[in-house]
């Protein structure tokens, strides 16, 4: 018997999920003179998304204030950047803090945006130095208005940063993203009939950005926690026992070649 013929959706999700038809990061970006690659430029990630957890539990294990852990954990970023630039990752998306984390206690909360903006400040110029530019993925109108400043300054001072964009998400949840993109449509006068996952993922924040390939998380555990729930539906997820603070170059090369071991089929 015949089979008959199968009607397929105009738009199915494959389609929409094929990194070819991603934005183009561009040229892979060069690398500083004297590094040797660790991997083919077409078997690294293109946008590598981070879930930085462990750094209260680290402080804890240490008898040490919290706020020291997240200190300590913004001291790690500092060393990754530089790494991830030598290593070619084009993009890179940072979960730094959470609109859930309004629910920590009043200290804690004013000390992680104090970290945010004195780290923004002090480490401007060595970002330019490297290439990297700097974007921030959240409810920035929510923010305190000196942090908005300080990420506002940053933000003008690393422009022309060609060889690393980094996203920092701040203030950030996965479904008030979502939410955001869809009041977006709404308010531009998007009709209901076209509105579709490329709409969608047009007006979120990390629209004109190809979605994360990797997605790596610390601290052992194996949960997205509402990061980037929309542009992580096809990324590898990877997940590691090293509390943040510990998370070294090391550590970010091993999730590099784990992603290039692994064989990505998006549904076929």
């Amino acid at each position: 018997m015949a089979r008959a013929h199968l009607a397929r959706p105009t738009d199915a999700p494959p389609a929409a999920h094929d990194p070819s038809a991603d934005p183009e990061t561009g040229p892979a970006p060069a690398l500083p003179a004297g590094e040797t690659p660790l991997l083919p430029p077409d078997e690294l990630p293109r946008h590598v998304a981070i879930i930085m957890d462990g750094n209260r539990r680290w402080a804890r294990q240490r008898d040490l204030p919290e706020l020291d852990g997240h200190a300590a954990g913004v001291e790690a970023i500092r060393a990754l950047l530089r790494h991830a630039v030598r290593r070619g990752v084009p993009v890179m998306t940072l979960y730094a803090f959470s609109r859930e984390n309004w629910a920590r206690s009043d200290d804690e909360v004013a000390g992680l945006f104090e970290l945010l903006e004195g780290a923004i400040r002090s480490e401007t110029e060595e970002l330019q130095a490297q290439g990297v530019r700097i974007r921030l993925l959240g409810r920035l109108d929510e923010l305190p208005d000196a942090t908005r400043r300080s990420i506002g300054e940053a933000l003008d001072a690393t422009v022309g940063g060609d060889r690393l964009l980094l996203n920092i998400a701040f203030n950030y949840a996965g479904r008030t993203e979502i939410v955001d993109a869809v009041r977006r449509l709404v308010a531009s006068g998007t009709a209901a009939a076209d509105i579709d996952e490329g709409a969608i993922s047009g007006a979120l924040y990390t629209a004109g950005l190809p979605d994360p390939d990797l997605v790596i998380r610390t601290g052992g555990e194996q949960r997205l926690s509402n990061f980037l729930i929309w542009q992580s539906a096809y990324a590898e997820f990877y997940s590691c026992e090293a509390l943040w603070p510990d998370f070294g170059p090391d550590a970010f090369d091993a999730a590099l070649l784990e992603f290039a071991s692994r064989h990505r089929r998006f549904g076929r």
